[in-house]
């Protein structure tokens, strides 16, 4: 499954950012402020300078209760990227750089990016990961580069692989925590997705049946009554989930579909709170889903996460998860997905453009 070359040179990059934020500013003017977003980006620098001095000498960062984890690593990565630092450039570039080997150090024999082999949700890593190499591999040269290219195509023929298996009829197209899971949900499948997007866009080999089932499947989530999105099809609707289920058919191309238009109004009476399940996982997946789905919704919402996350940051610059899993998980976990939410409309991540 060749994967095309495919390098930013860093001039070519940052002036195409800077043009992407300035449009996007444009975009956002009626609605944030110069002072708020003084604010935001303040945040956001505050979060990275966290991020960057818990990183382990093996290039790695850890959870809270199950020590170094390549998903946790992979979002403080995608945290820097998302902020406009690249590999190898900048007061980040080393830690970036560090952080995707180790990542890449850690590939199973099957392909599978993971710490633990034995995890109890490793596809969670996987994706995670696989979205991760898929970002920043054109922002590598020299023996980065191949290396990182060879680690995303071992990846993504893993996914395509585990979607395939035998599964039960409402639960074909989907991802489980295991390669061989019979059943499928809408969380797990939200990264394989995102994945999958993401080495697409580079130019690696995804076959247009993997995203058409999953789209099937994404849609056999969302509450044809209450028009939110659940954890499987049948189950009620979470504003993270929601977030997951429209992020999902947007970055798919099935753009302003029933399900999502329904999701989005969904989500305008019920909008992630602190208190929500999966918080942090909610933060990031409402704000790249509705992004997507842009207009006046976007710059709303936008405005609803800043509102909510801002006075939730620490003085340390970390934001600390309170409830369940989350917690575990620690505070890379829910900085470096806050910061992800933060930036969603800066549109420095590959994934995040329109």
């Amino acid at each position: 499954m060749p994967c095309s070359s495919f390098k930013f040179t860093f001039n070519w990059f940052i002036s195409g950012v800077v043009a992407a934020l300035l449009l996007c500013n444009q975009n956002a003017v009626a609605q944030i402020s110069v002072t708020r977003q003084r604010e935001i980006d303040d945040s956001v620098a505050r979060g990275l300078a966290y991020i960057a001095a818990r990183q382990n000498e093996s290039g790695s960062w850890s959870t809270e209760a199950w020590g170094e984890s390549t998903a946790i690593t992979s979002i403080a990565v995608m945290s820097f990227l998302a902020a406009g630092h690249v590999p190898g450039e900048g007061p980040y570039g080393e830690q970036i750089s560090r952080g995707v080997r180790w990542v890449v150090s850690q590939q199973q024999p099957n392909g599978m990016l993971i710490r633990h082999a034995q995890s109890h949700g490793p596809m969670y890593d996987h994706g995670i990961c696989s979205l991760m190499l898929g970002e920043v591999s054109g922002m590598l040269d020299g023996a980065d580069a191949v290396i990182v290219r060879r680690a995303l195509e071992r990846a993504i023929l893993l996914i395509l692989e585990a979607q395939v298996v035998e599964k039960f009829d409402r639960h074909q197209g989907g991802w489980r925590y295991q390669i061989d899971s019979r059943d499928s949900d809408l969380s797990v499948t939200g990264w394989q997705v995102m994945a999958l997007r993401g080495a697409k866009d580079i130019g690696c080999d995804v076959p247009v049946e993997a995203i058409d089932l999953a789209v099937k499947y994404v849609k056999m989530c969302s509450d044809q009554k209450e028009n939110g999105f659940g954890y499987q099809p049948g189950n009620s609707p979470t504003p993270t989930l929601t977030g997951c289920g429209i992020t999902c058919l947007e970055v798919c191309g099935d753009h302003h579909s029933d399900e999502t238009l329904k999701g989005v109004e969904w989500l305008k009476s019920h909008p992630i709170v602190e208190k929500s399940a999966y918080f942090y996982y909610g933060v990031y997946y409402t704000s790249v889903g509705v992004s997507k789905v842009g207009g006046d919704v976007a710059d709303k919402h936008y405005i609803h996460i800043t509102d909510t996350l801002l006075p939730l940051q620490d003085t340390d610059g970390s934001w600390q998860p309170n409830h369940g899993s989350e917690k575990q998980a620690g505070r890379i976990y829910s900085t470096g997905l806050s910061i992800l939410a933060l930036t969603v409309e800066y549109r420095y991540l590959p994934i995040y453009q329109r």
